[in-house]
């Protein structure tokens, strides 16, 4: 018996992801459609779970 895993969705054009199998917690991944940036924030067994990933941020100190 095959389980499926649940696609995830972009979190801001709704397209389906093609999960990879390679996927890592805390790797970034693009939208196809849109180009958002989105990290792996969980990878199981039943799925991926994503959330847009942060902005990079210009350090001032260095």
């Amino acid at each position: 018996m095959t389980t499926a895993i649940a696609a995830p969705k972009c979190l801001v054009c709704d397209t389906e992801f093609e999960v990879q199998e390679d996927w890592e917690k805390g790797e970034i991944t693009e939208c196809t459609a849109c180009g958002q940036e989105h990290e792996v924030v969980e990878k199981a067994a039943t799925g991926v779970r994503l959330d847009l990933a942060p902005e990079v941020e210009e350090d001032w100190g260095e």
